[in-house]
């Protein structure tokens, strides 16, 4: 670990940044039709109860990774492979939110740029700061997460004086009953978003007081639920489930059908500055945890130094995961939940505990 420590109001607004991220870029949860809003609310209050289980596996070892306790409570055999299964995937999940920057500016901005050039120019960026350490990265947060609620605030409140919102498009409310929202809300909102933030277990030991953690990350939970349902709300509401459905970009083309006074037009611009800064944050934090927990496991003393490699490799990644931004997609929503997020988020955090509660019964 690198000689830092953050506040709890830091990790907070890392996480709200994380947490909202590339989960505002998507049209999140738009399986479960007008009922999306309801089905981000059941999966944040999921995420809430795994995050209880991490939160109390960083209570039995404070100062200690996850790549370090997995040893501890695995053995060193086992407890290694399981830590580089979960660095590779938070490299893997990194570039796949690099992949969406990407797909998003050359579909808004910069249609004939290659999408190698315009992940490089961000990967660059988040190189940069990850070798600045953690609490640079934090004070940056701080700095930024002012500017993007404000810009939501702002395009909040010209949606509503556009005349574009339309609550019947948000009814009927159940009208398939409650078991296909809780379907999606297990299988997709569960996941992505919220827990994908188990990443911050490999910052948890760098906060001031410790004592803090648990009511800052259910804070945190909460207040980005309710920004993600009402995002998906007005989103369903001005452009209807079918189009939302459609649309790569659900927000962006929200955005773009402000028209105030005949004048106040085409702000999508300013609103995907918003975004930019998300995905920034999130892929730093993914990036930053496959970083400190590579440098942790085979004991490299200056964890900068891999921040170039792993960077090119995350990158690289970005590229190949997917032939074209559809297939992407597909592979996010359907395939990875299932075959990674739930083993990962899940169950082997459940099997963690049990392991450090009967390791640790003992102890005061």
């Amino acid at each position: 670990m690198e000689k830092a420590k953050i506040s709890a109001s830091q990790l907070f607004i890392l996480m709200e940044l994380f947490e909202l991220g590339s989960a505002l870029l998507v049209p999140l949860a738009i399986d479960a039709k007008q009922d999306a809003w309801l089905a981000i609310l059941l999966g944040m209050l999921g995420s809430l109860v795994l995050f209880l289980v991490y939160h109390k596996l960083y209570t039995y070892y404070p100062d200690l990774l996850p790549t370090e306790y997995m040893q501890k409570l695995l053995g060193k055999g086992l407890g290694t492979i399981l830590a580089v299964i979960y660095i590779l995937y938070f490299m893997y999940d990194a570039s796949r939110v690099l992949r969406d920057f990407g797909e998003m500016l050359l579909t808004f901005a910069y249609t004939d740029t290659p999408l190698f050039i315009a992940n490089a120019l961000l990967m660059l960026v988040i190189i940069y700061t990850i070798r600045q350490g953690i609490e640079v990265i934090a004070r940056s947060g701080e700095l930024l997460f002012i500017f993007m609620y404000a810009l939501a605030i702002v395009g909040f409140t010209l949606i509503v004086s556009s005349g574009l919102i339309d609550v019947t498009r948000l009814k009927p409310v159940l009208e398939e009953g409650l078991l296909p929202v809780l379907k999606v809300a297990v299988t997709q909102t569960l996941y992505f978003p919220f827990t994908e933030a188990i990443a911050f277990t490999m910052i948890f030991p760098y906060l001031k007081n410790p004592k803090r953690a648990k009511v800052t990350i259910l804070s945190v939970i909460g207040l980005s639920g309710i920004n993600l349902a009402l995002t998906m709300m007005i989103n369903v509401s001005v452009l209807g489930v079918d189009l939302t459905a459609r649309s790569q970009f659900p927000l962006l083309s929200t955005v773009q059908a402000i028209q105030v006074a005949d004048f106040l037009e085409r702000l999508d611009v300013f609103f995907m500055l918003a975004l930019v800064i998300g995905i920034f944050f999130k892929i730093s934090v993914l990036f930053y945890a496959a970083v400190i927990g590579t440098a942790n496991l085979f004991k490299i003393k200056s964890p900068s130094r891999l921040s170039y490699p792993l960077g090119l490799v995350v990158l690289f990644m970005s590229i190949t995961i997917a032939r074209n931004f559809q297939e992407h997609l597909h592979e996010g929503i359907r395939i990875v939940p299932l075959v990674l997020q739930m083993p990962l988020f899940t169950i082997i955090p459940l099997l963690l505990l049990l392991i450090a509660f009967f390791k640790n019964r003992s102890k005061p």
